[in-house]
């Protein structure tokens, strides 16, 4: 799992684009809106710029009431035209630009905006006060409802209020520095990314004030009976980090460890990046499964932080976010870099770090998700904003990943961190592009790097590779000659691809530099040559071949053609099927027109149903029966079968209706494997079809 949602920034932007056009046309504006210097000077040189725009915000929550009311002072120093917005749910009391009231506002969707006229005379003053009610905090939702929801939201257990509900007055696409004053009734606290300043608890209730002197995107807010941690550790230089867990009393007990693992990745990837820029970090509980990373903080549904592998995993990802995301803001115009990067230096180099195996597996993982996708399905690494749904992580995240291990293999270690840390002291706190990270790349390797990063970000898809023909050749002085011609698909890609040449004794790797559609390549040997294997260690981004890639479950959660057959025809079964289907797939599925026919979709098929309906289903179309690695176990299986047409198909059996509804909750976060085994709603067994490489035996 990797629970990171949608940053902050890109939440903003993503319906600012909106609403600033709308209130463009609404209001009659005659300025175009221009970036701010922080946006302008992302590129222009190390030292941090400060912000032209600081929040000051005291806030009152009432979370058993769901009652918020506010004051907000916005200073500008910027004398063009501005945009202030809040949400359309809050009524706002009083307004003033400079003493003078606001004028009248327009409004999008959920969104309410005013146009503020330039004016040359600095700093501009804007005053607001606001007030309303807020959502009821929902906690029967799933993790990937609450990742899709941005209600302002309240109860006694949480609070959560993100910065893409405009819970609070903004000024549109700027970057802000704030101070902000929560308060709230006695036995509830609260965070929002910063220092923590100042703190008070008393009867009459608490009260706590934190800074963000930087230029951040926007600001997320948190609240409930939290039990806190806290820990003193030293950084580079000795610069003192606090470290805290706001924790619900349930998972309380969990704090130590989860302090002793923000230190651990702290020290990681200071050593490995440089200075962590914050002066704290925390870790907070929801009480939905939630997943979300700021700067500064994580915040973790309850379930989420009682999973024993989340602190070697997510949680890592997470502090890393604050160098990448949070501390260097990528420019979702070009394209999210900062999920790729963090994936490659988090979740693979934890897995680098364990072994060489598990490495590998997490490579093989990405290929084989990548194959799941239909051609065309996958957008240019360019168009990556954020996670929406399972192609776009498997291009934003996976890819982009695997493109920085290409990288890494192409430039070397060394050169390749000098580079990121060279990016990391030119971009801190400004808005970064993938143009960037190609210059801090080439500056440190004294490399071209265009033609790298051309072909691997503004193309879709991923190229298509086989060995067309190999071939002893006469040997040479002292060794053996095998001729290897590679062939690949159109358009061509530029390729570093790595050749594994088998003996009785040994495997010798050979990288050879592909530039055309078909190419032979001629490379010496000391013993006999038995067999040649196309990227025997999966090190290359491409589009695996039927036979490498076993089908996986994911293949008809992503695919956007796959259609599904529900064997249940009506009552409890068949709803709990539909159910089934929706969760599995992110959204209505898609019955198949021919299910009760002879002739199946020649489109990947989702088979839902009990057990003796889905045997006879199996039986009547002459496909294989449930594997002998899953029969006769548990509650209900899933696995694949590649039919002879070489379709994938999924099915999915249960014992009954209620082992068939139990699987709705967990079945949809097993695509990577090829077979599943449940009792209730507990995995007992799982596993991936074996991968089969591309392999030309020589006589």
């Amino acid at each position: 799992m990797n629970p990171r949602n949608k940053p902050m920034l890109h939440a903003r932007l993503t319906y600012m684009n909106g609403v600033v056009g709308f209130l463009f046309s609404m209001l009659m504006a005659t300025t175009v809106f221009a970036t701010s210097s922080a946006t302008s000077s992302a590129t222009s040189g190390a030292t941090p710029v400060s912000a032209e725009v600081h929040y000051d915000i005291t806030v009152r929550l009432d979370p058993v009431a769901r009652k918020i009311e506010g004051r907000s002072v916005i200073t500008a120093n910027t004398p063009e035209e501005l945009t202030l917005v809040i949400g359309r749910r809050f009524e706002v009391m009083r307004g003033r630009v400079d003493a003078e009231p606001f004028g009248p506002a327009a409004t999008m969707g959920r969104m309410r905006g005013w146009r503020i006229l330039g004016d040359e005379k600095l700093p501009r003053r804007i005053e607001i006060h606001w007030r309303g009610e807020l959502a009821a905090l929902d906690t029967a939702l799933d993790h990937h409802q609450t990742l899709g929801r941005n209600d302002p939201a309240s109860g006694e257990a949480g609070t959560f209020l993100p910065d893409s509900s405009g819970w609070y007055p903004f000024l549109a696409d700027k970057l802000a520095s704030y101070n902000l004053t929560i308060e709230l009734p006695a036995g509830q606290r609260g965070i929002v990314p910063g220092r923590l300043v100042e703190e008070t608890e008393t009867a009459d209730g608490y009260r706590a004030r934190f800074e963000f002197p930087a230029p951040t995107g926007g600001i997320d807010l948190m609240a409930g009976p939290y039990a806190v941690d806290t820990r003193t550790v030293r950084g580079a230089g000795g610069k003192p980090i606090q470290l805290r867990t706001y924790f619900h009393s349930s998972i309380a007990d969990l704090a130590p460890a989860y302090l002793d693992s923000v230190k651990g990745y702290l020290g990681l990837y200071e050593s490995w990046i440089g200075e962590y820029p914050f002066s704290e970090f925390s870790v907070v509980s929801s009480p939905t499964p939630t997943g979300f990373g700021m700067p500064t903080l994580t915040y973790l549904g309850v379930e989420v932080l009682r999973l024993p592998f989340i602190r070697g995993t997510s949680l890592g990802h997470e502090v890393l976010h604050n160098w990448w995301g949070n501390g260097v803001y990528p420019d979702y115009a070009e394209g999210n870099w900062s999920e790729g990067l963090t994936t490659f230096m988090a979740d693979y180099a934890y897995k680098e770090r364990e072994s060489a195996g598990a490495a590998r597996d997490m490579r093989r993982g990405w290929l084989r998700d990548f194959a799941a996708l239909a051609p065309g399905q996958d957008k240019p690494l360019t168009t990556f904003t954020s996670r929406l749904h399972g192609a776009t992580q498997i291009v934003g995240y996976n890819k982009a990943a695997m493109l920085f291990l290409m990288l890494r293999d192409m430039l070397g270690q060394d050169t390749f961190d000098r580079a990121l840390q060279t990016f990391w002291r030119e971009q801190r706190f400004r808005i970064a592009s993938w143009a960037d990270l190609r210059h801090a790349f080439e500056k440190a390797s004294g490399q071209n790097l265009g033609p790298f990063f051309d072909q691997w970000l503004t193309r879709p898809g991923a190229p298509v590779l086989r060995i067309a023909d190999a071939a002893l050749a006469k040997p040479g002085s002292g060794s053996h000659r095998v001729t290897v011609t590679l062939e690949q698909a159109e358009p061509v890609y530029r390729l570093r691809v790595p050749v594994g040449i088998r003996t009785a004794e040994s495997e010798e790797i050979h990288v050879l530099d592909l530039e055309s559609a078909r190419q032979a390549f001629t490379v010496d040997v000391r013993n006999r040559p038995t067999e040649i294997i196309l990227d025997p260690d999966l090190r290359l981004f491409r589009r695996l071949m039927p036979d490498e890639a076993p089908p996986i479950l994911r293949q008809v959660m992503v695919d956007h053609t796959a259609e599904t057959i529900l064997l249940p025809e009506n009552g409890e079964a068949r709803s709990a099927a539909e159910t089934l289907a929706a969760k599995m797939q992110n959204r209505a599925p898609k019955l198949a027109m021919r299910a009760d026919g002879d002739n199946l979709p020649a489109v990947p098929l989702l088979v839902i149903g009990l057990a003796d309906q889905v045997d006879a289903w199996l039986a009547k179309h002459r496909l294989p029966a449930r594997p002998d690695v899953i029969k006769g176990k548990g509650s209900a299986q899933a696995w694949t079968v590649s039919r002879p047409d070489g379709v994938t198909l999924a099915m999915v059996s249960a014992a009954d209706v209620p082992s068939l509804a139990a699987l709705a909750r967990p079945l949809p976060h097993y695509g990577r494997q090829s077979y599943v085994v449940f009792d209730g709603a507990k995995m007992i067994n799982r596993g991936a079809w074996p991968t089969r490489s591309q392999v030309v035996k020589l006589d």
